[in-house]
């Protein structure tokens, strides 16, 4: 028996391992070193260079103010072809445009984008394509190292000295909040530097948090990280259109003699007008027939927080909070959790919590007669929205709905083949539209319960016939051959292409 280590185990209980004088920290937890005076200064410490990637989050939408802070204060100090991986652009990160003509930034790996930036990439502005990738597959790839960060700059509506950091100020109503920073979580837990940027530095400990200090390397505190008003721009809204409400009222209906609807359930709602009203005509159904939710998640509305306060839904799985009852629940609800990317969505985690939803309910731009979805280019071929966690729900779910109007305006819905394949066919069984439901034939068995309830079915090729009767068969989109983006699948295998639109003839 080789006894070494238990001498060696003997020796430090004697001796000590270390000279208790070489403990460097002490004092005020407030002078912890993390506290920086300027994005600059966080830029320089963080060792940033050419070439490498930095990462951003999403949860402030329209409001945010960090990414064009970060690049602008980056342009100014001469670094030049860096890869951007937000979770996602908005309307208001237009001017990065300028920062890609100046070579600043060469790649964007995202959910999606919009806003004249979607429009100018759509028409060639990079060299290098847009790298679109689910919320889960974003998750995935970070966690492999298959997108690899190298700086991670982090808004955080409050923030302690250490680096503890949370979506909502506790002591300040007025504040501005995000919610859950389900996504930030991710580029937090495996980015080689981790720079927080507050407009609230509150006193340590700043608990529960979103975000731990462990997983921090420095805080810079601005004015101001975004504006309320963007970061809860498509907040709940009750529809009162009757094409939506019909629609809603016949999903729910779809749902309740699905089998995936008993006391105890599991969902995901959208936050489009005809998933929230989905979701009150599931609630009045729950009430009357005295059935519970085990858990809601995903992207959380304060209608699944009024549902959760009334005791419908148990647990509040919490990856993005979309409205301001939302991001105040994650502090005042015990049973309300936010979740990081991978524990949400993440391909590589049989665990996700995606796989364990009885039921989604999504919307689209487009929806093809092989069941295919379209959420990420509009009917003119250009970047409109972004995929999020729609193949990963969909692809998770025991039953997946989309629902949407059969044409909007003078653009039909439901069409042969759609521009940009997102969520493939494969995953997505229920179609519900104002004029019929279609079920994937491969679900033989909703077919049969939603036929023996009474619902009247139809196929999806009739809903395209139907919607191209009503505003007629539209042009062919013309493309160039330059590729402007590549979409992933869930699993980050190439599913589509995104090519320039040819704009020659307009």
């Amino acid at each position: 028996m080789d006894i070494s280590g238990i001498r060696h185990i003997n020796e430090i209980a004697q001796n000590g391992p270390f000279a208790p004088e070489k403990v460097t920290f002490k004092g005020h937890i407030g002078n912890s070193g993390k506290i920086l005076s300027s994005i600059h200064e966080a830029i320089v410490k963080t060792g940033l260079k050419d070439g490498m990637t930095i990462s951003f989050h999403h949860h402030f939408r329209n409001g945010d103010y960090i990414v064009n802070m970060v690049l602008d204060e980056i342009a100014k100090m001469g670094i030049r072809n860096l890869t951007v991986a937000a979770s996602s652009l908005a309307s208001c990160h237009a001017p990065m445009i300028e920062h890609i003509k100046s070579g600043v930034v060469t790649h964007i790996e995202t959910s999606g984008m919009r806003g004249e930036l979607a429009e100018q990439v759509s028409r060639g502005l990079m060299e290098f394509p847009v790298v679109f990738r689910s919320h889960g597959g974003r998750a995935a790839a970070i966690a492999r190292g298959e997108l690899h960060i190298d700086v991670a700059f982090l808004g955080a509506p409050s923030c302690d000295p250490m680096g503890n950091a949370n979506g909502y100020n506790r002591d300040e109503e007025n504040a501005t909040m995000c919610g859950s920073l389900g996504y930030a979580k991710v580029d937090a837990q495996y980015a080689d530097k981790v720079v927080i940027i507050t407009d609230h530095v509150v006193p340590y400990p700043n608990t529960p948090f979103g975000i731990p200090a462990v997983q921090v390397d420095y805080i810079v505190p601005v004015e101001n990280i975004g504006d309320p008003a963007g970061i809860m721009s498509g907040a709940t809204r009750y529809t009162k259109n009757p094409k939506e409400l019909l629609i809603a009222k016949t999903a729910a209906k779809v749902i309740e003699n699905s089998g995936c609807f008993y006391d105890g359930f599991s969902m995901q709602m959208g936050s489009g007008g005809a998933s929230l009203a989905t979701a009150r005509f599931l609630r009045e159904k729950m009430e009357a027939d005295h059935i519970h939710a085990h858990f809601a998640l995903g992207g959380i509305t304060g209608q699944i927080v009024e549902m959760h306060e009334a005791g419908l839904i148990d647990k509040i799985l919490d990856v993005q909070s979309f409205d301001l009852v939302a991001a105040n629940s994650l502090k005042n609800n015990r049973f309300h959790t936010q979740i990081d990317g991978c524990f949400y969505a993440g391909y590589d985690d049989g665990g996700a919590a995606v796989n364990a939803l009885d039921f989604v309910v999504l919307s689209a731009l487009e929806i093809d007669t092989d069941f295919n979805v379209n959420v990420l280019t509009g009917s003119d071929g250009v970047i409109r929205g972004a995929i999020g966690g729609h193949p990963d729900t969909a692809a998770g779910a025991s039953m997946s709905v989309v629902v949407g109007p059969l044409t909007r305006g003078r653009i039909p819905t439901i069409v042969k083949k759609v521009n940009t394949v997102v969520t493939p066919g494969t995953v997505v069984d229920v179609v519900v539209t104002e004029q019929g439901v279609a079920v994937n034939p491969r679900r033989r068995d909703l077919i049969e319960k939603l036929t023996a309830a009474g619902i009247m079915l139809t196929d999806i090729e009739t809903l395209r016939l139907r919607a191209e009767k009503i505003v007629g068969e539209p042009d062919p989109i013309k493309y160039l051959d330059r590729i402007v983006g590549v979409v992933l699948y869930r699993d980050n295998t190439v599913i589509d292409v995104i090519h320039q639109v040819d704009e020659s003839e307009t």
